[in-house]
């Protein structure tokens, strides 16, 4: 079976940074598109960041280019997301996801990832 799990999540005064994991089986990372999506409460959810199946390349949202960034470890069979400059903005429950995408345009399209953790929050607050 797919399962995905993240962790990590917590409490970061703006400016801070913050490390989610993001612990996966049941699938190759390496076929696969993995992403992070978040969702603030009343806001739809929105992608974050992925690194995607067809071409290895990471796409990324205009509000976290620059300061996030996702890596993969293979042996530990995990995905990070390294959080810098967090701004307040930034709040919401951070999800990881996994599909197999048969375009990079639909990267941000929560409906086409099929497998998805269980979510952990972000709170950036002074």
């Amino acid at each position: 079976q797919v399962q995905l799990v993240e962790s990590g999540g917590g409490l970061v005064q703006p400016g801070g940074s913050l490390r989610l994991s993001c612990e996966v089986s049941g699938f190759d990372l390496s076929s696969y598109t993995v992403a992070w999506f978040r969702q603030a409460p009343g806001k739809e959810r929105e992608g974050v960041l992925s690194m995607y199946n067809g071409d290895g390349r990471i796409y990324y949202g205009d509000s976290v280019q620059g300061r996030f960034s996702i890596s993969l470890d293979n042996a530990k069979n995990a995905v990070y997301l390294q959080m810098n400059n967090l701004k307040p903005e930034d709040t919401a429950v951070y999800y990881c996801a996994a599909g197999r995408l048969r375009s990079s345009y639909i990267w941000n399209l929560p409906g086409y990832y099929p497998h998805w953790g269980q979510g952990t929050q972000v709170t950036v607050s002074s």
